[in-house]
């Protein structure tokens, strides 16, 4: 059950990317193919989501970009910050005002790029351009109490292998503590590393009703 949390939360919560990329000018060093593919990579805000549809005509949003260097002996850097949305709800994210924005490309004087970008909703088991996760961990046995592993040890295990962060929320086993032959994992502790603009406990809940919906269709 923990595992298929776990799938879920990579592969199947809907966010907002970059699907297709139309070029009207690019005269700098790179293939409209190599700026196609970062353009789809950059995180767009998706906390409504859920909220439009994944049809890809009625619900789509139109980023465009439009840059130009004009300055001599001077290096022009085209970021995620040059992509002007036409839904303010969904635009890249920014980490502050005094973010620089994400790297797309670089112009020497006379390089330009002009695109039109549009983005719709989909999931990552389509590509990973999706996911709203870079990674999700869990973990179940702070203590090894159940003995899934067995550690290597030198002198000191307690100094060797010291107890995760989760063991806070869990029982340390009792000095002498007979082992349970019939114990089984009863908490899991998840961690959830975001890329995008969606909370880890959203990407949880989310992921709670979509295996709830996969259970109801087993049912039916």
């Amino acid at each position: 059950m923990a595992n298929a949390l776990r799938r879920i939360m990579l592969s199947e919560i809907a966010t907002i990317a970059i699907d297709m990329v139309e070029f009207e000018l690019n005269t700098s060093v790179l293939a409209d193919e190599f700026i196609a593919h970062r353009l789809g990579l950059i995180p767009l805000d998706s906390t409504e989501a859920e909220k439009i549809k994944y049809s890809r005509a009625k619900c789509s949003v139109e980023l465009n970009m439009h840059v130009k260097c004009t300055e001599e002996d001077i290096t022009k850097d085209v970021t995620s910050r040059d992509l002007v949305s036409s839904d303010p709800r969904f635009t890249p994210i920014q980490e502050g005002p005094k973010d620089p924005g994400i790297l797309i490309a670089k112009l020497r004087k006379g390089q330009e790029i002009k695109v039109k970008c549009i983005a719709k909703k989909g999931v990552a088991k389509e590509h990973a351009k999706w996911s709203p996760c870079a990674a999700v961990a869990f973990e179940y046995d702070p203590f090894n109490k159940l003995r899934h592993t067995k550690y290597w040890i030198e002198e000191d295990e307690q100094r060797e292998w010291p107890a995760s962060r989760n063991a806070a929320e869990d029982f340390a086993p009792g000095d002498g503590e007979a082992f349970d032959f019939n114990a089984k994992p009863n908490r899991f502790y998840f961690e959830v590393e975001t890329i995008g603009s969606m909370k880890p406990e959203d990407i949880v809940m989310n992921a709670f009703k979509k295996l709830l919906e996969k259970i109801s269709s087993i049912q039916m």
